[in-house]
């Protein structure tokens, strides 16, 4: 066998591998799409979140605190958790930019849809900052006492907590102060985690279920675009399991339960409501408008066609 003849059956080797992985790419983002863009999906995902949040922490009592997704400092936990807007900006983002500009080659037109992630984003940014108001404005200081004389010493100068007697030490600048300097901080709080992976899910679903409909009207999509999906799929996945680990390893019902409501209203006022206005200068439209957009689009090639 001399060299040409290798290379022939390497290439032939190669492009078989291709197909067959081109192949499954369709197949998978062929199903995962006809999924997330049916109906039930559409209006009842919303519904599968809510019940995560609610009925969650009730896996506390049965998982092993021994679990490494019971270490704050798995893997997951800080190269995702702590970034958790960052991954959804930059994969759901690209996916959102490049399908939009396959349909229309308008640059332009690719903004205006991919704006509607900057909004999310400053929402996000809002919500931050409120939260961090209400929670300094709301919650105190404490330093915990070292050893039991002096808790017989300055009996009238202690509060009773679940962590044992405290002592107020001081007026700290807010709650990043106070645990910065070593001392605990008790007050109302609001799960900033549950909050960001509940909105990210929702948007998730919300961008990526248009992505079935978009083929079925006959729109070729190439394979980048599906990796793009398929990773979207992946992250929405990621997020829910997360999601799940925090419920089960960290259970703190009333601040989760309160970061999810918030989350999901977020999802609410923009995707239910803000967005499905008349489109306009105001409006950034729904992705579902990428729908109307081939349509149109294709009637106006028809158009011309028919005036030739």
């Amino acid at each position: 066998m001399d060299h040409c003849e290798l290379k022939e059956i390497l290439y032939k080797i190669h492009n078989s591998a291709s197909k067959l992985l081109y192949s499954a790419l369709v197949l998978f983002t062929d199903l995962t799409a006809g999924i997330l863009g049916h109906l039930l999906f559409r209006r009842h995902f919303h519904l599968l979140i809510s019940v995560l949040v609610l009925f969650g922490p009730v896996l506390s009592l049965w998982v092993s605190k021994y679990s490494i997704f019971g270490n704050r400092n798995h893997y997951l936990y800080r190269v995702f958790l702590h970034s958790c807007w960052g991954w959804t900006c930059i994969l759901c983002g690209s996916f959102v930019f490049l399908l939009s500009y396959c349909i229309s080659n308008s640059l332009i037109h690719s903004v205006r849809h991919l704006s509607r992630l900057a909004v999310a984003g400053t929402l996000w940014t809002l919500f931050r900052r409120v939260l961090s108001f209400l929670v300094d404005a709301s919650g105190s200081c404490f330093e915990p006492l070292q050893s039991t004389t002096e808790v017989r010493r300055n009996p009238g100068d202690l509060l009773d907590s679940d962590t044992g007697p405290l002592l107020l030490l001081r007026e700290e600048k807010g709650k990043a102060a106070c645990l910065k300097a070593g001392l605990q901080w008790q007050g109302c709080e609001v799960s900033d985690d549950i909050l960001i992976l509940s909105l990210c899910c929702l948007i998730l679903a919300e961008e990526i279920a248009v992505f079935g409909p978009c083929m079925a009207l006959g729109k070729p999509l190439g394979a980048p675009l599906r990796i793009l999906f398929m990773l979207c799929m992946l992250l929405m996945s990621l997020w829910i399991f997360l999601i799940l680990c925090l419920l089960a390893h960290f259970p703190l019902f009333p601040s989760q339960l309160v970061g999810g409501a918030l989350g999901y209203l977020g999802w609410k006022a923009l995707y239910k409501g803000w967005y499905v206005l008349k489109p306009g200068w105001c409006c950034l439209g729904r992705p579902k408008a990428l729908c109307l957009d081939i349509t149109s689009k294709t009637a106006v090639n028809v158009s011309c066609m028919l005036r030739k």
